[in-house]
């Protein structure tokens, strides 16, 4: 459950196994869990965050989120030597463990289906976001034309208008409103002239 788990501890906190990671990979990526965590956001959550890797011997995290997870583990990386000093110092762990687990390695992975980071080909996310976007456009063309009806379709994105462009791109669309491109005065007449083509 992201840094939930990590903060919670207990069976949050499990190895992998050939089992446990079976017939995954067609499935969407929380199938490991997403919370948001409050808790991490304070020096409290931080340090029985720690407590909980030290107590399991990890020394390695591979974080993948958006801004918010990317963001807490770079304040994590920062932080860590200070928060195994408070466990020593607060008698939770010994200062040989501290000393054996005195280095935090992380690897952070884009995990936003914006596409928006720059530096990635593309984030993950974005091609599954795509797939499911194609999905639907494929299914509700058909009863756009067999209505003969204009059908609109909003796509997630937030400031990023990548699964917008690539998505009416791909499907023919007739008009597309991007946050990249805010549409000029007069686009409502402009958008109908063409749409009467």
């Amino acid at each position: 459950q992201g840094y939930e788990g990590l903060v919670e501890g207990g069976d949050n906190i499990k190895q992998a196994n050939w089992l446990s990671v079976s017939n995954i990979i067609q499935l969407g990526g929380t199938v490991i869990g997403s919370a948001r965590c409050k808790a991490f956001t304070t020096r409290a959550g931080r340090v029985r965050a720690a407590r909980n890797l030290v107590e399991h011997g990890i020394t390695n995290l591979c974080v993948i989120g958006g801004d918010g997870s990317l963001t807490g583990a770079d304040i994590f990386r920062s932080e860590w030597g200070g928060l195994l000093e408070e466990l020593v110092r607060d008698g939770q762990i010994s200062e040989e463990v501290a000393r054996e687990n005195c280095r935090l390695n992380i690897v952070g992975l884009v995990g936003s289906i914006d596409n928006d980071f720059c530096g990635t080909d593309m984030t993950i996310g974005t091609d599954s976001a795509l797939h499911r976007i194609m999905e639907v456009i494929d299914a509700i063309t058909t009863t756009a034309q067999s209505h003969q009806r204009t059908f609109v379709l909003e796509v997630m994105g937030r400031h990023c208008g990548y699964l917008a462009l690539v998505s009416g791109l791909a499907s023919g669309a007739d008009w597309l409103f991007i946050p990249e491109s805010p549409p000029e005065d007069g686009w409502e007449d402009l958008m109908c002239e063409r749409l009467g083509e």
